[in-house]
């Protein structure tokens, strides 16, 4: 959609920011696809678990099962969990696991975990936290793992949160939308590294990886990163899934249930054209989110919403993204790694990272920032970073958003801007008419 003297807003926090543009700006303001609502959320809910995809019926798959393990996303993924837990407990109930047998685990990865209010918002239905044991995953903690060897194409070492290995039932559920290494967010992942041990987890997180042109968002083909999960899934045994698509009011529009690679790829088939958006040129003032809340609680998260709308960057153009960062920084680990970008400088940063088999913690997150920054300038309004975190963010601080456009506009000489409200849920791409 292009026009002038709009006024158009984008995510921030739980709200809208909204952009002041002068007079003549010609904007191009770059969305999914409209989906359609669902009549009804929850019969679309109970039809996927009665009509899965390469599996039985999830009632069928409960019955004769003495426990089952339902895997969820940590606070960073809007996955509306209070609208299928339930049903799913009670319809493994029906078949015959016992509630006491029944566990719901947080796939933390190695981002902290989401305890107390946080937790209750997370599960968003306070009858699960009453009935069954919600815990969180910890890759840190060794003895919580299996080891299953390592992987036979890449030498990836996998150790998996028993609790979910030794499980009879086991389910992911998620949330499908791109991810800008693994190409999708969901299914498979979830498990890994969702539920990984920390070496599978910063193993990935390599330059080995994340180097890798193939390993980008809205790519399953070649990508190293989706290889390696199918392996793990499939090396575990037996494992279902549930994979959800919002829209931008965070409705659920979309869900399928099955086995994890089949039913993940049919959720990836819906709503790949509502995502991937061709845009006809490039723009040297590109402006965009990380997606309001919870994605853009920390600077840490911030990064992902950099680096999706590149493709339509002009070399030397400039990226401006807006994140309020309510929670700070991120970890500490990631903070030492954006001090060390700071101190040595982009290229030298790289090289102290590349020979690693095993990434640090969360500095692959630092190494992901490389990439706009390969391409242009990166500008960042935040309401939520004290001094010293704005000062090894990297990037050029803004006081404010308008301001900063208005700066590009007129340093590039051009009054074209691109806008993504939604940051990185979109995924624009240059393809010239």
């Amino acid at each position: 959609m292009s026009g002038t003297n709009d006024t158009i807003s984008i995510a921030f926090g739980r709200g809208q920011l909204p952009l002041k543009l002068a007079p003549g700006t010609d904007i191009t303001v770059i969305r999914k696809a409209v989906l359609p609502k669902l009549p009804d959320q929850a019969a679309a809910i109970r039809h996927a678990f009665d009509h899965p995809i390469g599996a039985a019926p999830l009632s069928e798959l409960a019955r004769g099962k003495a426990s089952a393990c339902i895997l969820i996303c940590d606070i960073t993924r809007p996955v509306p969990n209070r609208l299928f837990l339930r049903p799913m407990i009670e319809t493994m109930v029906a078949s015959g696991i016992p509630l006491e047998r029944i566990n719901v685990l947080v796939a933390t990865g190695l981002h902290r975990p989401n305890e107390g209010e946080e937790l209750a918002e997370l599960v968003g239905d306070p009858w699960v936290l009453a009935n069954v044991r919600v815990e969180n995953h910890f890759a840190r903690n060794e003895a919580d793992h299996v080891d299953l060897g390592r992987t036979t194409t890449r030498n990836t070492p996998v150790t998996i949160d028993r609790r979910f290995v030794e499980a009879e039932l086991r389910i992911a559920t998620g949330l499908v939308e791109p991810h800008f290494m693994a190409g999708w967010s969901g299914g498979r992942k979830v498990v890994a590294p969702g539920v990984a041990g920390h070496e599978t987890i910063r193993t990935f997180h390599s330059a080995r990886f994340m180097e890798d042109p193939l390993a980008v968002q809205c790519n399953l083909v070649g990508n190293p990163l989706h290889e390696e999960q199918l392996e793990i899934v499939r090396t575990i045994g037996d494992i279902y899934a549930l994979n959800t698509v919002i829209d931008e009011d965070r409705d659920l529009v979309y869900v399928t249930f099955g086995e994890i690679i089949a039913s993940h790829l049919k959720a990836v088939d819906f709503i790949s054209g509502a995502t991937r958006i061709p845009v006809p040129r490039k723009f040297k003032t590109v402006v965009t989110s990380s997606a309001g809340y919870p994605l853009d609680k920390t600077y840490y998260q911030t990064v992902k919403g950099m680096v999706t709308p590149l493709d339509i960057l002009e070399p030397g153009g400039t990226l401006i993204i807006a994140s309020e960062c309510s929670e700070g920084f991120g970890s500490e680990e990631f903070r030492d790694a954006q001090t060390r970008l700071v101190e040595l400088g982009p290229e030298r940063f790289l090289a102290t990272i590349s020979a690693k088999t095993l990434a640090d913690v969360d500095e692959w997150q630092t190494e992901m920032q490389l990439k706009p920054m390969r391409v242009g300038k990166v500008v960042l309004y935040t309401t939520g970073l004290t001094d010293h975190e704005r000062a090894i963010t990297g990037v050029e601080i803004s006081a404010g958003l308008d301001a900063a456009i208005a700066d590009s506009l007129a340093r590039h000489g051009d009054g074209a801007i691109a806008v993504i409200p939604e940051g990185p849920y979109v995924v624009p791409v240059h393809e010239p008419r």
